[in-house]
């Protein structure tokens, strides 16, 4: 059961070839339209914050306060790819954090023992939310937020609501707290993921195959496609992703709370709508979601250091989701009616 389509508006060679230069600019500049409206509120920021928003401490504070909302945005966008939503990663990293830290304090398990099985364990609930999904039938905004919400209650109970602290391993701190050429290292991790899905996607046959089943998975199973397989096989890499977050949100944080991480979901979606909108208009992308974080980054930092208000960031997240499913239900609409016009091909004479 499909949730959401993924399809592509970006303009071909072909198309580009015929076009005079004030043509071109009018037909990529929906494509990198996002890019250059971050690239514009930097510049916008750093004349009216010129003392605090252009400084390297302002950027390390924005990559590590938004590199773990890149990797659950990363997560998000692998089932939108083949037309499903994943909700679970907000719910899941509330679990995975938890864990991650209770594994240790309460259990007595080395860091790397505790770091491998909640990876195992975000492959597994990934594996059955691809199994509600395909197996199951059900929708999976409906399957993911059934599952999500009990993941939810499960790091309640584990908690009993109260906060997991103890001692833990420096190299556990390291994973999250080590800088890398003057830069937070969970930077650094966002790049080395993103460029990895983006070889996947973009370059061998499983991406083409997952979008081919995001874009029409009826056509992608009559040309031979294992839809069943790559739909569950996208969420089992959501649930790994959305476990490697809790991870190292629970090496940022040092303690464990079940409070913690449910605000992760909102902007992770964000980003990952926002994503459909800029270098490939219509279909969920890698780069274009890492712009869709960084838009909602400096937009809230610049915002905040400007005297916002508290309640500024999640009205400016539900404000940008709003607007980025807009203009993605847009595209799909254009999409279908470029379509529409398009001529069919002539039937030769018998």
């Amino acid at each position: 059961m499909q949730s959401i389509q993924s399809t592509a508006l970006e303009p071909t060679r072909s198309e580009m070839r015929g076009l005079t230069f004030g043509e071109k600019v009018m037909r990529l500049l929906p494509v990198y339209g996002l890019v250059i409206l971050t690239l514009a509120l930097i510049l916008i920021f750093s004349l009216m914050l010129p003392t605090t928003f252009p400084t390297l401490l302002n950027l390390r504070s924005i990559i590590s306060n938004k590199a773990i909302i890149a990797i659950l945005a990363l997560a998000a966008m692998i089932p939108m790819a083949a037309g499903r939503i994943d909700l679970t990663i907000g719910y899941g990293i509330v679990l995975w954090h938890v864990l991650a830290i209770s594994l240790q304090t309460m259990f007595g398990l080395p860091w790397p023992v505790a770091v491998l099985i909640v990876l195992s364990l975000g492959v597994i609930c990934g594996f059955l939310n691809g199994l509600l999904v395909e197996v199951a039938k059900i929708d999976s905004f409906i399957a993911t937020l059934g599952t999500g919400t009990v993941l939810y209650a499960i790091a309640l109970w584990h908690t009993g609501g109260r906060q997991v602290v103890g001692m833990l391993p420096e190299g556990f701190y390291a994973l999250n707290g080590t800088m890398v050429l003057g830069l937070p290292i969970t930077g650094f991790y966002v790049l080395a993921l993103a460029a990895l899905l983006y070889i996947v996607l973009e370059y061998l046959p499983i991406g083409r195959y997952v979008y081919a089943i995001g874009a029409n998975p009826k056509a992608a199973a009559l040309n031979g496609i294992p839809v069943r397989k790559f739909v569950i096989g996208a969420f089992i890499s959501s649930g790994f992703l959305s476990a490697l977050a809790g991870v190292l949100l629970a090496s940022k944080l040092r303690i464990g709370q079940a409070s913690v991480g449910l605000e992760y979901l909102l902007p992770a979606l964000v980003g990952a709508f926002l994503g459909s909108t800029t270098i490939k208009p219509g279909r969920v992308n890698v780069w274009g979601t890492l712009v869709g974080v960084a838009i909602l980054a400096v937009g809230i930092s610049g915002i905040q250091q400007m005297g916002g208000a508290f309640f500024v960031e999640p009205l400016f997240n539900g404000v940008t989701l709003l607007v980025a499913i807009g203009i993605a239900g847009y595209a799909q609409r254009k999409k279908g009616a470029v379509i529409k016009r398009a001529p069919e091909p002539s039937k030769p004479a018998v």
